[in-house]
């Protein structure tokens, strides 16, 4: 069967070749900065450097090495075992998740902003486990009503115990990461042999490789797990204010750490990409714009040509609540994902540059999502979807309301969404001429409210608990 599918692409070969040329130099030339004295050591010897206190400079062939020791896609499970999805070449398009790591919370019905509790990461994951079109949860935010020495740790036991779907996890304290991990392996054994989580982490553009990041990477190596390692870079302020710039910075960046990661262990598996951003002069903010989106495309079109996975933007930031600012990015980043190469969008649904998750908004993100993928699934071209038996029976004037066809295909012909009923005028003038928006936060609200946990929540909350007071102990 013949199928028509669009696609969307930003570079040439000659361009992917340049940009690996330009970050083949900037490594080469100006190098990075290693924060960690071992992983510094470890990469300087591989370099054929002396381990200093200057920049670590990675000749090409110790990164072609690297890109061959790689493994080409890591697959995700979902917490109960089964494989979620696969990232790298031939993948299962893009994914996205919900997230992250927001200070606040915005109530879905008024948009009111509170600072982010236990509560809130419960009933949040639970929205991820209920929304579709979601197929990880990340670490949604942090809990302020908690010590900071376990607030990852409850953190991190609410994600699990309220979703099956695949964990993407962040950590804020640098010492609770591999309890973190631990908790996790005491509630669903061990994690390398079926990957539900995503480790995530973060180097410090331009060009450091802090020590933070190194050390979080060393402990997932050695326990098998995959992870997410991508790089935040603001144009004019940590990275060169033209594109073509950043380009090039943030894909030298993501090759240093891919080097780093396999001669921590080679053939570690690395999930690669890039945040993009500008950066305001006048308000000292960060912010995502069509640039990011091109940057976005552009970084997973390297990845594939590096035959690795890959993980970008997600087109958070710029609303205030589910309203036109954060409808703008979600559709301009959501639909350009899925039409290019994409792997995984994993932090949908916050406003303020990230700093309050609005469940709101991730319900209507859900519904674009839903659009995106049907948009980038094309359609058939074969001689039973052209029908034209069917158009020469019916002729000029006639109608296919109850064709063949139309009997066997009307009920997946339709987009239809669970939070917009399809109104005629009268209908919504006898409705009480009901708001768009209204609709969206109700829906929103009774997810919150009452969205489905896990048969086992219960349990692995309690298991949790009990563990984290023994560690305290």
């Amino acid at each position: 069967m013949a199928r028509i599918v669009p696609r969307l692409s930003v570079l040439t070969e000659d361009a992917i070749a340049g940009v690996h040329a330009r970050s083949l130099e900037i490594l080469g030339e100006v190098g990075v900065r290693v924060d960690s004295p071992s992983a510094r050591a470890l990469l300087a010897r591989a370099a054929g450097t002396a381990a200093g206190d200057g920049p670590v400079r990675i000749p090409g062939e110790l990164v072609d090495w690297a890109l061959g020791a790689a493994p080409s896609n890591v697959t995700v499970h979902k917490r109960t075992g089964e494989p979620a999805f696969t990232l790298g070449p031939g993948g299962d398009g893009t994914r996205f998740g919900i997230g992250v790591t927001n200070l606040f919370f915005q109530d879905p019905l008024t948009d009111a902003a509170v600072p982010f509790e236990r509560a809130h990461m419960a009933s949040c994951a639970r929205l991820g486990e209920a929304l579709p079109a979601f197929d990880a949860v990340s670490t949604i935010g942090v809990p302020r009503d908690l010590p900071p020495e376990t607030a990852d740790l409850y953190a991190t036991l609410e994600m699990a115990a309220n979703t099956t779907k695949s964990l993407v996890l962040l950590v804020s304290e640098a010492a609770a990461f591999e309890p973190c991990l631990d908790l996790l392996e005491s509630l669903c054994g061990g994690l390398s042999a079926r990957p539900f989580v995503l480790p995530y982490f973060n180097p410090v553009s331009p060009l450091v490789i802090n020590e933070g990041t190194s050390d979080k990477m060393a402990a997932s190596v050695a326990r098998g797990l995959p992870f997410i390692y991508s790089n935040y870079g603001m144009s004019g302020a940590t990275a060169p204010i033209t594109p073509a710039g950043t380009l090039a910075l943030l894909n030298a960046e993501l090759l240093a750490g891919l080097v780093l990661a396999q001669l921590m262990r080679e053939g570690a598996p690395v999930v690669l990409g890039s945040l993009p951003a500008g950066f305001d002069m006048a308000t000292a903010a960060s912010y995502y714009g069509p640039e990011t989106m091109l940057l976005n495309l552009a970084c997973g079109e390297m990845m594939a040509h590096y035959r690795l996975p890959h993980s970008g933007t997600s087109g958070s930031g710029p609303g205030w609540g589910p309203d036109l600012l954060a409808a703008d990015l979600f559709w301009m980043n959501h639909l350009t994902s899925c039409l290019g190469t994409t792997g995984l969008a994993p932090f949908v649904g916050g406003n303020f540059d990230s700093l309050a998750f609005s469940p709101a908004a991730a319900v209507y993100a859900d519904h674009v999502i839903r659009q995106a993928r049907r948009f980038a699934a094309g359609f058939d071209w074969d001689d039973e979807s052209l029908g034209l038996a069917e158009i020469a029976s019916t002729g000029p004037g006639g109608d296919f309301l109850s064709s063949d066809l139309t009997l066997k295909m009307f009920r997946k012909a339709a987009f239809d969404s669970p939070v917009f009923p399809r109104l005629s005028l009268e209908a919504w003038q006898a409705a009480g001429s009901p708001r768009a928006g209204d609709l969206l936060r109700r829906r929103a609200a009774e997810l919150i409210a009452a969205g489905p946990a896990p048969v086992d929540r219960d349990e692995l909350v309690a298991r949790g608990e009990d563990w984290i007071a023994r560690r305290r102990r």
